[in-house]
């Protein structure tokens, strides 16, 4: 009797069990049916459009319409998928929303390969081809067509594998909310701007059942009360907001929702101990709390070679060593040059008395406009043309390079440990670089980069109104909705850095403006800019695009410094750029239509820009230098002499 007793509770429990992991499946299956029917809806909708497209006849008006009607009802679909599309294949999303139909934009990648070339298709690009004068209808089934392939990769296994466990989730919903915050709202890929918003509200309403379905089937793991009332009362200020993308509260919607719901997922992927296995989270910080935060993601490693120490002290000789360095004009080829004859501390770390600096004969000017180091760090490319893709590459090419310091890299090391306090401090460090056991050129660019990237962490006013809660003047916030909407601005300098590096910031974006020679507009600047780098005809004439962050202290503008005041950098925009003022600019990537910006927007813009002025703590110019064992190195001045 006793034993049939523990049969049977044996039986019971194995019934419980079974009955409990049944629950658990069937619980994990709605949010996988969740995915599954978007998934679906999705794909047949696109089939559809494309049935479609093959039997329209693009010369009527009527019907060219109706795709165009449908090629938005895909999008509304697409809006649901989007959470998942970008973060587990972004590759494949370039084939279905792709912003360009040919991209050499780089990835973080290209720091150990080559950048390849990207083919983009998809629905952005199909929508911007209908408002085309001659429409060919092979053309646009092709761009739907390859958007129709690409979709079949979210169906594979090693993509819905992953709605077996919670991780991605919480990752996904990051990338979300800082697309929430950097272009799904700005038109970045939704050409048809009275659809922004409707696209938004229809984006947010999908996530939350998304959120609902994922809740119910991992709720151990679950998003909070907190968050999930929080992202209730973001639609409901989205439902309440006119549907004229240029009235959007961009600002409120940034600041009062988004942000903290950034904040809220951040403090659950820690809580949860969230693990990534992708490269779209190269660069994101698990510790930020803040979209706005400096520590958000780190495009350069500005200890270079000093990458392990931690220690503040230890940090505290290599800062000393990199700031004697960068004042002294030892490292140039005469002794009359430094880092800082180009880069002034005092001027945000550029040169704004010229257009650009002398090149090292003393008599003619470099080709370019000396950049700010200032918040240099964010990029994952460095220079204009994004030649270099470290800070301590770029340096060393600066010290090197017969036009700018013109010194040889054995001279370099030769006449910096004749000074015995150089000498004995990197002898000091050699302990921290057990990978290079000697000194090295290495050594003192890493030492000047350490130096220089500690201005890159203060906050703009901008900042502490988004984080702090401080007040921000009413003409900065209207500046900043001017800047995320009408003037379309944030389309190509992306919060929070207000540059070419776009969520999830693995990657450097390049423009083609059409900036002038000069400001006559009578002839394009003859710098081919990334072309210089990777040829190819998308990147003629193409550069990085730069922070607006200290741009109301870092004139003249452009790679060339041909604009010197902030005024004229937003004519110029408002006007379509160089192929707006009459330049041929066959692939500028900015629209040459004109913005129509009133005064009262730019001067609001303007308010803006200048609320991103950091409070940056310079410090004093060093005293001296190091006294060297070479005689005529002992005549050279701090800064050096021009």
């Amino acid at each position: 009797m006793k034993k049939n007793y523990f049969i049977l509770e044996f039986i019971l429990l194995a019934i419980i069990f079974s009955s409990a992991s049944f629950k658990k499946d069937h619980e994990q299956n709605n949010y996988s049916v969740n995915y599954t029917k978007g998934l679906d809806e999705f794909s047949s909708k696109q089939q559809s459009l494309l049935n479609n497209i093959s039997n329209s006849d693009f010369n009527s008006t009527v019907e060219k319409q109706k795709i165009r009607e449908q090629i938005n009802l895909v999008r509304n679909s697409l809006k649901h998928m989007d959470f998942w599309f970008r973060y587990l294949e972004p590759v494949s999303y370039k084939k279905i929303n792709g912003p360009l139909p040919v991209e050499w934009e780089t990835e973080v990648f290209e720091k150990f390969e080559t950048p390849y070339r990207r083919e983009g298709a998809g629905y952005t690009l199909a929508s911007q081809y209908l408002d085309e004068d001659i429409i060919l209808k092979d053309s646009v089934f092709n761009l739907i067509k390859s958007a129709v392939e690409a979709s079949k990769a979210y169906s594979a296994d090693s993509i819905t594998v992953h709605l077996k466990t919670f991780d991605h989730f919480y990752l996904c919903n990051r990338l979300f909310l800082l697309n929430l915050a950097a272009i799904y709202t700005t038109g970045f890929e939704c050409p048809e701007t009275e659809r922004i918003i409707p696209e938004l509200r229809i984006m947010l309403i999908n996530i939350y059942s998304t959120y609902l379905a994922f809740n119910e089937s991992f709720k151990d793991k679950a998003l909070t009360e907190t968050y999930m009332s929080l992202y209730k009362e973001a639609i409901t200020f989205v439902n309440k907001q006119s549907e004229d993308y240029e009235k959007f509260d961009h600002y409120t919607f940034i600041k009062d929702f988004i942000n903290p719901l950034f904040a809220h997922n951040q403090n659950l992927i820690q809580h949860y101990k969230v693990v990534s296995k992708s490269y779209v989270d190269y660069s994101l910080s698990k510790n930020a709390t803040s979209i706005f935060s400096k520590s958000l993601y780190k495009g350069q490693n500005a200890k270079g070679v000093f990458v392990r120490v931690n220690d503040e002290k230890v940090l505290a000789e290599i800062d000393k060593v990199g700031k004697l360095l960068f004042y002294d004009p030892i490292l140039s080829g005469n002794n009359l040059r430094s880092c800082a004859s180009c880069h002034k501390p005092d001027q945000y770390f550029t040169d704004t008395t010229t257009a650009s600096s002398l090149q090292f004969d003393g008599k003619n000017f470099l080709p370019r406009n000396s950049p700010s180091l200032i918040n240099a760090g964010y990029n994952h490319l460095i220079m204009t043309d994004g030649k270099h893709i470290s800070l301590q590459d770029q340096t060393k090419a600066v010290i090197t390079n017969s036009l700018e310091l013109a010194c040889d890299e054995k001279d370099i090391l030769k006449k910096i440990l004749s000074c015995s306090e150089y000498k004995i401090a990197l002898k000091n460090l050699l302990k921290c670089t057990p990978q290079i056991p000697e000194i090295s050129i290495e050594h003192v660019t890493s030492a000047i980069t350490l130096y220089y990237s500690k201005f890159s962490k203060h906050d703009s006013p901008f900042d502490k109104a988004i984080n702090e809660n401080s007040a921000l003047a009413h003409d900065a916030k209207q500046g900043f909705n001017v800047f995320m909407g009408k003037a379309q601005c944030a389309t190509c300098h992306f919060a929070p850095q207000f540059n070419g590096v776009k969520p999830p910031y693995v990657g450097s974006e390049f423009e083609v403006l059409g900036v002038p020679k000069d400001t006559s507009f009578k002839q394009l600047s003859d710098d081919k800019g990334r072309y210089l780098v990777f040829q190819s005809k998308e990147t003629l004439n193409a550069f990085r695009t730069g922070t607006i962050r200290n741009s109301e202290k870092t004139k003249p503008y452009m790679h060339n410094g041909v604009f010197t005041s902030l005024e004229q950098v937003i004519d110029f925009y408002d006007a379509g750029g160089g192929a707006g003022r009459g330049l041929t600019v066959t692939n500028q990537t900015l629209s040459s239509d004109s913005l129509h910006l009133s005064k009262e927007e730019k001067s609001n813009l303007l308010a803006f820009m200048k609320s991103l002025t950091e409070k940056v703590e310079f410090e004093k110019t060093p005293e001296s230098l190091p006294k060297s064992k070479i005689k005529n190195l002992n005549n050279r001045k701090v800064r050096g002499e021009y």
